[in-house]
């Protein structure tokens, strides 16, 4: 079911153009990834969202309805440029955005308590805000995104500035939500953790919108019929095998064990594959290779920039 829809969204800056008629569905309970170089629009876009400014051009939906100015109240926003009171104790900090986004001081107080504990931040309550290390500060700005229990939620680089630790602690509550029901847009730079974590994505470049859709189907999207084989046996015998039909781009041997890379050529399937291989050696895996989200960021977007 659709929780969120972008149309035709437009914005400029005098002669400049941020946003060009970028359109978007989010479907609820996914994680959808807004992806785009620096540069593209993508903070525009969430600034928009926000009710930070307004479109020139184009409507915002919610939940089925145009979305109105007490929807944000729904919404948490990381930003990727922090901004706490950094001379504000830590609890006053957190108590008081968490009143800002509607929270009674019984139900703050309630919910200060389980995400301090959680993140082991009890002990620097009492701390001013510039008294604690980044990653720390980090896990207090995820608590006031979260604390008022928000069924959307955008985080723009939500993983900058944590170690490795940390990272996967953010990553696992961030899943974690998810599977509670919110619906999140997750924009970052790090394609690593838009295959881990992203259901669809919208890659915007130069303002426009250029790709969009499930992750998976994009990958099978940019396939390019590149096959993984390991076997037992000789090589030799393989590589006569697929002479003419298949295009071994490349062959190692790892504890006796071969691994080779192989493209299709014309017509050819897998299945085809298998069969020439099979009599001559004992395979030991066999599977497709799909490109990279990192691979088909580049592709699109340097397509993109030729046209």
């Amino acid at each position: 079911m659709e929780i969120f829809k972008a149309e035709n969204i437009q914005k400029k800056y005098g002669n400049f153009s941020a946003l060009s008629d970028v359109s978007l569905t989010v479907s609820q309970g996914c994680i959808y990834g807004l992806l785009g170089p620096n540069g593209a629009g993508k903070t525009t876009l969430i600034r928009i969202i926000n009710q930070i400014f307004a479109p020139d051009k184009g409507e915002l939906y919610y939940k089925g309805r145009k979305m109105i100015a007490n929807d944000v109240l729904d919404i948490g926003y990381l930003p990727e440029e922090r901004g706490l009171y950094k001379k504000m104790k830590v609890r006053e900090q957190v108590l008081y955005l968490a009143r800002l986004k509607g929270l009674s001081r019984t139900d703050a107080n309630e919910r200060l308590k389980y995400w301090f504990e959680k993140f082991e931040i009890m002990g620097w309550s009492d701390k001013k805000v510039e008294d604690l290390s980044k990653g720390m500060s980090q896990k207090l700005q995820f608590i006031v995104t979260v604390i008022h229990n928000p069924t959307f939620l955008i985080f723009d680089e939500p993983f900058s500035g944590f170690d490795p630790i940390n990272a996967t602690l953010i990553r696992d509550e961030i899943l974690e939500l998810r599977d509670n029901g919110a619906t999140i847009i997750f924009s970052t730079h790090n394609m690593g953790s838009v295959e881990e974590l992203c259901d669809n994505i919208s890659l915007i470049n130069k303002s426009k919108c250029i790709l969009e859709g499930d992750v998976h189907d994009i990958k099978k999207h940019f396939k390019s019929d590149i096959y993984e084989v390991s076997f037992h046996g000789d090589f030799t015998k393989v590589k006569d095998s697929l002479h003419l039909k298949f295009d071994i781009l490349e062959h190692k041997i790892v504890r006796d064990i071969n691994y080779i890379r192989v493209k299709m050529l014309n017509q050819h399937t897998d299945n085809e594959l298998l069969s020439l291989i099979s009599p001559h050696v004992h395979i030991t895996s066999f599977n497709e290779v799909f490109p990279s989200m990192n691979e088909i960021f580049i592709k699109v977007v340097e397509a993109s920039n030729q046209n």
